[in-house]
């Protein structure tokens, strides 16, 4: 049985390795370069303080929700407002735009996560949402593009069943 231990948090090597992948994440959420730096910054300030309270089973998981919810809290207390990544994703899809339309498929979507793993819903973004490339999303995740693919059909396959259930 695996222990907390074995997934001991190294800063350092986190920030080489996940620095580019938060810097996006901020950026697309924040859409200003200076604010962006700035948070990412921070991202890695918390990871500091609270690495006796974390461990790094998923880093780019971790990284990834704190640089989201970091943004946001940034972008609540300016007063702006930024759509959270799945309302993006509803952006592009098609369909009306009736305010029932947009609530029944924000419904669909969230339906269509909330049986998923965290890592599940971070490919996912990563590829379809941030547009990166398989080999960019499976170095961002730390899994081999096979396993994205995987991941990725799996959630394909199973959000097409849930479409037709």
């Amino acid at each position: 049985m695996e222990t907390d231990r074995a997934y001991v948090i190294d800063a350092e090597a986190l920030y080489r390795r996940y620095s580019p992948m938060v810097l996006r994440r901020c950026r697309f959420l924040l859409r200003d370069e200076e604010q962006a730096s700035d948070a990412m910054q921070d991202v890695f300030v918390q990871l500091l303080r609270k690495q006796e309270q974390l461990h790094g089973r998923y880093p780019s998981s971790l990284l990834y929700r704190m640089a989201t919810n970091h943004s946001l809290n940034l972008l609540r207390r300016s007063g702006r407002r930024r759509l959270v990544h799945n309302e993006e994703m509803l952006d592009n899809l098609p369909g009306g735009s009736s305010p029932e339309q947009e609530v029944e498929t924000r419904n669909e979507v969230e339906r269509l996560f909330a049986g998923e793993r965290e890592s599940t819903r971070t490919i996912a973004t990563l590829r379809h949402v941030e547009g990166l490339s398989l080999q960019d999303t499976a170095r961002e995740v730390g899994m081999s593009i096979s396993g994205v693919r995987k991941r990725l059909d799996g959630l394909r396959r199973r959000s097409l069943a849930l479409m037709s259930a």
